[in-house]
């Protein structure tokens, strides 16, 4: 199993005006299962899952605007199973800090997870 966790970035996503105006920070946290055996016996890089192109694939969805997290937490999810072999089953969380939802809230998150089916691509 990989993760990445708590990856920040500053974005423009939300539903109201002022969120997509004046941007927020966002985490994300994803988790991907996949066969590690060989990459733990070869030590080579191409026997796994590049955490450097995972990280590309995420800032890359975050800088396109999302009007709810649902929909940017699906584009994460897609595009790394759309990207990236040898993926078993990935989870992504996405967070928004400080949600503008009328009262004091840390952050508010939404978790997506796709496995892969036992035939046919993910």
């Amino acid at each position: 199993m990989i993760e990445l966790e708590d990856m920040e970035f500053f974005a423009r996503h939300g539903c109201l005006p002022q969120e997509q105006a004046i941007g927020n920070v966002f985490r994300v946290d994803l988790r991907i299962e996949a066969d590690l055996s060989k990459a733990a016996q070869s030590d080579l890089l191409e026997d796994t899952i590049n955490y450097q192109h995972v990280y590309s694939i995420v800032k890359r969805e975050m800088e396109k605007p999302s009007r709810l997290l649902e929909h940017l937490c699906g584009k994460i999810l897609y595009a790394l199973c759309a990207e990236l072999k040898g993926i078993q089953k990935v989870t992504v969380k996405v967070s928004k800090k400080h949600p503008p939802i009328g009262g004091n809230v840390g952050q508010c998150s939404v978790v997506l997870a796709r496995e892969r089916p036992t035939k046919g691509p993910l």
